[in-house]
């Protein structure tokens, strides 16, 4: 109850906040950016920003409080009970003073039309089913056991970790579940809150679930609210989440070609359960659906990073509207003059310097302008600038593609400062978390060309995109082609998380780069959707089939790739842990998040679903968020092997060892050869289960039972 009472919360003080910071943001939704009326319900705005908003505000005061009471029992007690009553009253204060100003009776939430406000509730009833269908068929519980599906778990593992490090324990200051000891190289927010909403009494699959539904959904609204504000129509709006979720590609026509002779098609498509695709890693499922059941998180780094986007825009149309009259002035000017002296016309020498004034007319506007420059409400990049800010440790890559894309955008827009001062802000919020949570750099930027395209050329990156991208391609060079200026801008600008994928890399693991690629390729679907819609605009029945095989082609693999992740989860099994688990039970009673386990390179399991913080878990997990695997991948043999209880009881204060499990892992090993015999005269066994190789040891490295004879 308690958990469903902080998320109501988060809605209510991001609404107060929305309604302090941003008083007219429901007047977004009554026209596009060129001024044309549109049909569209302010709650598809609203609603996604206050939880987006509250989400960030809640979150980051409750972890703030709880960090300052860590040396307290239960610092979560504390935090919530302080913030969870200043949450109410500053909602109803917020609510009580727009009454009192009579700002709601001034507003509807809903479009006045009924054809609208129907077709809204069937997009979001479908975006709802979508999003339910892909977070818990991927992560519930049934008879007391939590299923995790085979094409999530991998991701789950740290996650999980990181939940009930929080939700069972006490990780202030916030350790890697998976590097226990060391400092927090990764986003970890959105765990934290999944955490609290598990220690205010949510069962952990809703505590996860749900978050992870809302953002889901936040992101399709807000990015539908993009779309029909850039192009005025809602089946552009309609076509740009399709694309959203279903995303462009080859990869199944690819494996429809090389599916043999007399095969039945339906069959093979039907009894697979891998991942289609040719490029690397395509097997992951590193470009369909699944990444929004891996990583949760990203649907809310998507949300917010529209959010930002819709706030700026208008800036970029308001130059290009003030390019517009500025142009009509000059034609208006060589109209007066060809009046005068028809001698225009036939002097060459005067066209190219009418045209060389022109272009120097424009940049003079766009850049030494008072408005290019001027400041018009600092409110905005101010507040906007700390919600971009405080995203860092909720989704790093979705700050870094929401300022890459201002940053083009700037470069031809009004008010070019209001950009650098929500810019500086992020960035100095973001080095401030980053110095706090993080010993050393984060991130060790190198030019990398190529991504990970197996030919690192030009012509092998093109080929690439290509067989990755499908005809997404196609149709954004035709919507550049055919396409207003603003419209050509935009997809450039939309393009910068991509080029900064194929050009940068900031980790060891550069495959994490697809996030960006993901970005850019939801929102260019945006301008593919109104190519699109104006193809189905035509009159003809042959441009109604050349739309629609357009919208399929766009469609199939993304649509045959939900279809595997179901299947997938269903077919292929699941990850299986006990909610009522003795060895869990044990780990959450008897330790907490400032003790650190040794233990085979454990990747989910009952230990891990305890909260334990793992000296080293398994490697990938650490290697890719930066940390120093190799070294502890010494420390780990060094340990099991030690010949000695000095040798090991050295080692263990070493690297401040509280708890070694021994287990069927360890006695297998490839890695080292365990040396059991050594870490039972050591230290007492407090916890055993099991039998032969596979019982399950758990030693107290505070209760030394031997020493040498030396």
């Amino acid at each position: 109850m308690l958990g469903i009472i902080y998320l109501l919360l988060c809605f209510g003080v991001g609404c107060a906040i929305t309604s302090l910071c941003f008083p007219k943001l429901r007047n977004i939704t009554l026209s596009t950016y060129d001024n044309r009326a549109i049909k569209l319900s302010s709650y598809i705005l609203l609603i996604p920003v206050w939880f987006i908003i509250g989400v960030l505000t809640m979150t980051w005061s409750v972890y703030l409080i709880a960090l300052a009471a860590s040396s307290l029992d239960e610092p979560l007690v504390i935090a919530n009970a302080i913030i969870m009553p200043l949450a109410f009253i500053f909602f109803a204060f917020s609510y009580y003073k727009d009454i009192l100003n009579n700002r709601e009776s001034r507003y509807s939430i809903l479009c006045e039309d009924k054809k609208t406000r129907a077709w809204e509730w069937i997009i979001l009833t479908l975006v709802a089913l979508l999003a339910f269908a892909l977070m818990w068929s991927t992560f519930f519980v049934r008879d007391g056991q939590l299923n995790i599906g085979v094409s999530v778990f991998s991701d789950f593992s740290p996650h999980i970790g990181m939940i009930r490090s929080f939700s069972y324990g006490n990780n202030f200051p916030t350790a890697y579940s998976h590097y226990a000891g060391e400092d927090i190289k990764y986003h970890f927010m959105f765990q934290f809150l999944a955490g609290n909403l598990e220690f205010l009494g949510m069962r952990i699959d809703y505590a996860f679930n749900i978050p992870s539904i809302l953002s889901f959904m936040s992101a399709f609204m807000l990015l539908y609210v993009l779309t029909i504000k850039i192009t005025g129509r809602v089946l552009s709006g309609v076509l740009a989440l399709l694309f959203f979720a279903f995303r462009s590609g080859k990869a199944l026509f690819l494996y429809l070609s090389e599916i043999p002779k007399g095969q039945n098609i339906f069959k093979a498509l039907w009894d697979n359960t891998s991942f289609i695709g040719d490029t690397p890693h395509e097997d992951w499922g590193l470009w369909n659906l699944n990444v929004y059941c891996n990583q949760r998180h990203f649907a809310f780094g998507l949300a917010a990073m529209f959010f930002v986007i819709i706030m700026f825009l208008p800036h970029l149309y308001e130059m290009f509207d003030a390019l517009r009259i500025n142009d009509k002035t000059s034609k208006d000017n060589k109209v007066n003059k060809d009046n005068k002296d028809n001698k225009y016309y036939k002097d060459n020498k005067d066209r190219i310097g009418n045209k060389f004034k022109k272009v120097w007319n424009n940049i003079l506007l766009i850049f030494f302008s008072k408005d290019g420059w001027k400041v018009k409400s600092i409110r905005y990049p101010l507040v906007l600038g700390i919600f971009l800010g405080a995203l860092s440790f909720f989704h790093g890559s979705a700050v870094i593609g929401c300022i890459l894309i201002l940053f083009i955008i700037a470069i031809f827009s009004n008010r070019r400062l209001e950009f650098l001062i929500t810019a500086v802000i992020a960035i100095l919020l973001s080095m401030l978390q980053t110095s706090y949570f993080i010993r050393g750099s984060v991130v060790s930027p190198k030019l990398l060309f190529g991504f990970i395209a197996d030919n690192k050329t030009i012509f092998g990156v093109a080929s690439y995109l290509e067989r990755l991208l499908g005809i997404l391609i196609l149709i954004i060079i035709l919507a550049f082609i055919f396409g207003k200026h603003i419209e050509r801008y935009l997809i450039l600008a939309f393009t910068a998380p991509l080029i900064f994928a194929f050009t940068i890399s900031l980790t060891v693991d550069v495959t994490v780069n697809h996030k960006y690629i993901m970005m850019t390729s939801i929102l260019l679907g945006s301008l593919a959707a109104l190519l699109i819609t104006r193809v189905l605009d035509i009159k003809g029945i042959v441009f109604k089939i050349a739309g629609l095989a357009l919208i399929i082609m766009m469609t199939s693999t993304g649509i045959y790739d939900f279809a595997t992740v179901l299947r997938k989860n269903s077919v292929e099994g699941k990850i299986i842990l006990n909610m009522e688990d003795e060895l869990t039970d044990f780990i959450r009673e008897y330790s907490d998040s400032k003790d650190i386990f040794l233990t085979d390179a454990y990747s989910i399991n009952q230990v891990v679903f305890g909260g334990a913080m793992l000296f080293q878990g398994h490697q990938y997990y650490a290697w890719s968020a930066g940390y120093d695997t190799e070294y502890r991948d010494t420390m780990v043999r060094s340990m099991y092997e030690a010949s000695s209880p000095s040798e090991l009881d050295n080692l263990v204060k070493e690297n401040k060892i509280s708890f070694i499990i021994i287990d069927f892992g360890n006695r297998t090993s490839m890695q080292y050869e365990l040396n059991e015999d050594n870490i039972r005269s050591t230290y007492e066994c407090v916890y055993e289960i099991g039998y032969e190789d596979w019982r399950t040891s758990i030693f107290d490295t505070s209760k030394r039972l031997a020493y040498d004879n030396n």
